[in-house]
């Protein structure tokens, strides 16, 4: 079941708020001073331009486009209503839409032309309630909304930068470990060459000296020789279990990256048959840090898919999510280092924003 953010449900509960508004004049309660199906239509074109600003074309220049007809109609909504009623309130929703999509200053300037034209249709004949009250209480209300709405922007922008900090910080982490565990491999692999030779120095000798024996002198060579070959055998396997790689390498790093982020879903699964090597891991790491913080910054997005898969060609990790996408994504620089690095291991790095925006990256195989 689909879950509503606190966003949309804020969103949803000022729509019913803004329609419930305009009702006594769309039922006959009150008489526009416009024929009624020109203010309803006008009313109509307000609703509809707002929740096209707000919720379907956010951030763009149509956002911005919406706004503009919403600001204009609610104008003439208000101004053609001489018993304005709650009605006032759909310039204060105008004001708190415009936060998200234009400067504050402009937003401001939002105000105060909705404080002129309200004050202005109060002061029509036949206008009802105390105008300085009336316009004194409305303009407090823009100015709590718009400063609200400028706060919660503040926090929301500090929350997902401290979301990709904190990505960058696990990332990492993770590749020190794997830095470390490298480390300790090279160190395991200097001591088995280390032992090896040691032991099979001991062992050559020892055969050597069998051969030039006969009977029982020689037995007891070849019973030491025997001895170190045993030895030699359990140092190789511990040693190679040690330098073993876990197939769950991989998943668990990406695991690490991607855990638990606020305002993020992120999913990852990873096909158990994958085998990567360090380099393979590195990359992937880098690519998952590179999508994630793309996703926080720009794709105003819930969830995030990511699957890893292999066959006989190599390894691809691919990542969709589920926002505006992008009819011509723009290569940015994060991108475009992630490509070069893919392309350093014999890979490559593919984006496609037409359905949420995917991020495709493959390595071949070894």
């Amino acid at each position: 079941m689909r879950r509503w953010t606190a966003d949309e449900l804020s969103g949803l509960a000022m729509l019913v708020i803004v329609v419930a508004v305009g009702l006594p004049v769309l039922f006959g309660a009150a008489t526009p001073r416009i024929p009624r199906g020109v203010w309803a239509a006008l009313f109509v074109v307000t609703v509809t331009a707002l929740f096209w600003a707000a919720v379907i074309e956010q951030r763009s220049r149509r956002a911005r486009f919406a706004l503009a007809v919403a600001v204009g109609s609610s104008w003439a909504v208000v101004a053609t209503a001489p018993a304005m009623g709650l009605l006032p309130i759909l310039l204060v929703v105008t004001a708190a839409v415009s936060v998200y999509l234009v400067p504050v200053q402009v937003a401001l300037t939002i105000v105060a032309l909705n404080t002129v034209v309200l004050a202005a249709s109060a002061a029509i004949p036949g206008a009802a309630g105390e105008i300085p009250l009336m316009v004194g209480f409305y303009l407090l209300i823009q100015f709590a909304t718009v400063f609200g709405s400028v706060s919660l922007l503040r926090e929301q922008r500090m929350r997902r930068e401290l979301t990709e900090t904190h990505v960058d910080l696990r990332a990492a982490t993770v590749l020190l470990a794997e830095s470390a565990r490298t480390a300790e491999r090279l160190r395991i692999s200097r001591d088995l060459h280390d032992l090896i030779g040691h032991q099979l120095t001991v062992l050559a000798l020892e055969l050597e000296a069998a051969r030039h024996r006969d009977g029982d002198g020689a037995h007891e060579h070849v019973e030491r020789a025997a001895g170190v070959a045993r030895a030699l055998l359990s140092d190789v396997r511990n040693t190679v279990g040690e330098l073993r790689a876990e197939p769950r390498d991989l998943a668990d790093a990406l695991h690490r990256v991607a855990h638990d982020l606020p305002g993020l879903d992120v999913s990852i699964a990873v096909d158990p048959e994958v085998r990567v090597g360090d380099e393979e891991v590195v990359a992937f790491v880098r690519a998952l840090q590179e999508i994630v913080t793309n996703t926080l910054r720009h794709a105003d997005a819930r969830e995030l898919r990511v699957a890893v898969t292999g066959d006989g060609r190599g390894t691809a990790m691919s990542a969709v999510d589920d926002g505006s996408g992008a009819r011509t994504p723009v290569i940015g620089n994060g991108l475009r280092g992630l490509s070069e690095r893919f392309e350093a291991l014999g890979g490559e790095v593919t984006v496609d924003g037409s359905r949420g925006f995917r991020v495709t990256a493959r390595v071949p195989a070894p």
